[in-house]
C-alpha cells in the first residue's frame, strides 16, 4: 500500500518552517508578477521610446514615465522584467516536466529490474554527471542550435542524473519492503508493482528534488540566454537582459543590477521552499 505523502500535520508542519512560507511568498510574488504581467504595465515588452535611452528608475520623458528605469534601447525595464518572469517560471516548469517524467521513469526502470538494464542506464548517469552542467548545457545546445525550447532541453538533460539517482535508491528501499513481497505473492505485474505499489512512496524526494529543480532550471536557462545560447532577443528572458547591459554596467548599473537581483530572489524563494518541504516531510528531519 501508498503510504500517505501528505498527512493531516502537514500544512501546520510547513507553517512552522519559517525558511518555506518566505520562499512560499517569494514565488507567489514572482507568479503574480508572471501571471498578470499584461496588465500591471501599460507598455509593450519590446515598446522602443525614442529619445527614452537608459534612463534612470523613477525617471520620466514627456508624458511617459518609468519606474524602473529603460534599457539601451528605451523599453521599459519594469515591464521587461515581469515578463521575464513569466519566461523564466515557464523554462523552470517545463524542466521540471521533463526530468521528472524521463528521470523518475529511468530510475524506476533501474531501481526496479537491476541487472543489465540498471547498469546500462546508470553508465548513461556517469557519462552525464562526467560533464560540468552548464558545459553539458552548452554542447547539447550547440548541437540542436540556439533557441528557448532547445534550452529547455537541454537544462533538461542536465537535470537528469539527480532525479535518476533519487528515484533509484529510493526503489531499492522499497522493493525490499513487505508489501512489494506480498504484491509479488499475489500475482501483481511488474507495472502494478513499480506504478501503484512502489513509485507513490518515491513521490516525497521527488517533489524536494523537483522544487530544487525550479531553481536549477531559471540559472541554466539564465546562464544559456547571457551566453546567447537560450532565448533570443528580444524575448525578454533575464540572462538576456543582464548580457545586453554589460557595456552599461558603470555608466547605468540597474540595467545589470535588477535582472540579477530576479535571478537572485527567485532561485533563493525555490531553494527555502525546497528545503522547507525536505523538512516536512522527512520524519527524520521533525522535530
Amino acid at each position: 500500500m501508498a503510504i500517505k505523502i501528505i498527512d493531516k500535520d502537514f500544512f501546520n508542519r510547513l507553517k512552522k518552517n519559517k525558511g518555506s512560507m518566505a520562499g512560499l511568498f517569494i514565488i507567489t510574488f514572482f507568479l503574480f508578477l508572471a501571471i498578470f504581467a499584461p496588465f500591471l504595465s501599460p507598455y509593450n515588452f519590446d515598446q522602443i521610446n525614442e529619445g527614452a535611452l537608459r534612463l534612470a528608475p523613477f525617471s520620466s520623458h514627456g508624458e511617459l514615465s518609468f519606474l524602473l528605469g529603460t534599457d539601451d534601447l528605451g523599453r521599459d525595464l519594469f515591464t521587461r522584467l515581469i515578463f521575464g518572469a513569466r519566461i523564466s517560471l515557464f523554462i523552470g516548469f517545463a524542466v521540471v516536466i521533463l526530468s521528472v517524467t524521463v528521470g523518475g521513469l529511468l530510475g524506476l526502470i533501474a531501481g526496479y529490474y537491476e541487472g543489465y538494464i540498471e547498469r546500462t542506464i546508470m553508465r548513461f548517469v556517469d557519462i552525464l554527471m562526467a560533464f560540468p552542467s552548464i558545459l553539458l548545457a552548452i554542447v547539447v545546445v550547440s548541437v540542436m542550435g540556439p533557441g528557448l525550447l532547445n534550452a529547455i532541453v537541454a537544462v533538461s538533460v542536465v537535470s537528469l542524473p539527480s532525479f535518476i539517482r533519487l528515484v533509484r535508491a529510493s526503489v531499492l528501499i522499497e522493493k525490499s519492503k513487505e508489501y512489494v513481497q506480498a504484491s509479488r505473492s499475489f500475482g501483481a505485474s511488474d507495472f502494478r508493482i513499480m506504478f501503484i505499489e512502489i513509485l507513490p512512496n518515491c513521490i516525497a524526494p521527488m517533489i524536494v528534488q523537483a522544487t530544487l529543480g525550479f531553481s536549477d532550471g531559471i540559472l541554466n536557462a539564465a546562464a544559456l540566454g547571457f551566453l546567447g545560447l537560450g532565448a533570443q532577443p528580444p524575448t525578454p528572458e533575464w540572462g538576456i537582459m543582464l548580457a545586453d547591459s554589460r557595456a552599461y554596467i558603470e555608466g547605468s548599473p540597474w540595467l545589470v543590477t535588477l535582472p540579477g537581483l530576479c535571478i537572485l530572489i527567485c532561485v533563493l524563494g525555490f531553494n527555502l521552499l525546497g528545503d522547507g518541504l525536505r523538512d516536512t516531510l522527512d520524519p527524520k528531519l521533525r522535530k
